[in-house]
């Protein structure tokens, strides 16, 4: 699978995508990750990105000539000959990360897995321009209703939960396991040794009845998700 990620800021992704099981998905050839930079494609000798808001305002709004630019010349290979229109509409989900999006959740990573490709724009400052959204994105996803510096922090979750799902990436049956695949949040793990200070694990755990355990996992998932769900209530 194939992530292509438009920013202003491509050096926030190397530590991230350089340790752990993204890494290793990479090495292994299961995904690719590309950082384009924005400002590669700016406007003039000086690389403009960013202008004052019409109708004033305080914050830059980034432009739409740049990442048009940088999203159709990446996406060139999939446009179609015969449409008429300047923007170009692939096969390839294209996504600005945005505050105003849907929020991001296990089934969406779900959906976005079946792509084999997907295009991420981080805005930032006060945003992207609205032509951008109009005209070149398919699709707004949010990670939550915060505020952050830009797009670049809630593109890295969006491939980070989607790369877990390509399969080869984690060991078979791992990702169907996890929080949130079965709709509940993960039941609590433990590891040796058997009592630390004083806290033992469960004597479940121990007793190597696999239905039990099974049983008990499944109790306690079901009590996590029931006492969040108050907590977020409340």
């Amino acid at each position: 699978m194939r992530f292509d990620v438009f920013t202003l800021f491509p050096g926030m992704f190397a530590g991230p995508f350089g340790e752990s099981i993204i890494k290793r998905a990479i090495d292994a050839g299961l995904i690719e990750i590309h950082i384009h930079n924005i400002r590669d494609y700016g406007v003039g000798k000086h690389k403009i990105t960013d202008d004052m808001a019409y109708g004033g305002g305080g914050g830059m709004v980034m432009k739409p000539e740049p990442i048009f630019a940088a999203v159709e010349s990446v996406l060139a290979d999939e446009r179609d000959p015969r449409s008429t229109i300047h923007a170009p509409r692939p096969k390839t989900p294209i996504i600005l990360m945005s505050a105003s999006g849907r929020t991001f959740t296990q089934a969406i990573a779900k959906e976005l897995v079946q792509h084999p490709r997907l295009a991420l724009i981080c805005g930032h400052y006060e945003g992207v321009d609205e032509r951008v959204r109009e005209h070149l994105c398919t699709d707004e996803i949010s990670i939550g209703d915060y505020i952050l510096t830009g797009g670049e922090l809630p593109a890295m979750v969006v491939i980070d939960a989607v790369a877990r799902l390509v399969p080869g990436v984690l060991p078979p049956g791992v990702p169907d396991e996890e929080s949130h695949a079965a709709g509940l949040l993960e039941y609590p793990h433990y590891t040796r040794p058997a009592e630390f200070r004083g806290w033992r694990v469960p004597d479940v755990l121990l007793s190597g009845n696999h239905a039990e355990i099974a049983k008990w996992r499944r109790e306690q998932a079901e009590r996590r998700t029931r006492e969040r769900a108050k907590k977020s209530s409340e």
